[in-house]
């Protein structure tokens, strides 16, 4: 995997369990975005995870640019948007995936256990930042 975009500050910041939106890219071109939970894994991947069937899932196949953008739960001017995609999409059957996501956000694991779960990891591309994570080298 080539150096990673991630500068220690988004670093720490994507770190937290803040809230964030997922933005996928429909068929047709539209984009669509959406609510998320999202871990920073260590090496610099974002897993995020959904139920089946979401729609979303279906446009990550499709297509697996995103971007996800991450607001500082303490001051929502502040924010980190990573440009990237999807390189790995695989079954989680045993919720370990879903469960490490609600654990980081809500310290329990995942409440609902009759549902099949489906992983994604996302390689960051780009980052883009404000306000206290402000970068200004976007193309």
């Amino acid at each position: 995997m080539p150096d990673s975009p991630l500068t220690p500050d988004a670093r720490a910041m994507l770190a937290k369990p803040n809230p964030a939106v997922i933005a996928t890219v429909r068929r047709d071109g539209q984009p669509v975005s959406a609510a998320t939970w999202y871990l920073l894994r260590n090496d610099d991947r974002i897993l995020v995870n959904m139920d089946e069937g979401r729609v979303r899932l279906k446009h990550l196949r499709n297509d697996p640019r995103i971007t996800l953008t991450a607001i500082d739960e303490a001051n929502w001017y502040t924010h980190v948007t990573v440009i990237g995609r999807v390189v790995e999409i695989y079954d989680d059957p045993d919720l370990v995936d879903i469960d490490a996501l609600s654990r980081h956000y809500g310290g329990k694991p995942y409440p609902r256990r009759d549902r099949l779960r489906v992983s994604a990891l996302i390689e960051v591309d780009r980052v883009h930042g404000w306000g206290e994570q402000k970068n200004n080298d976007q193309a």
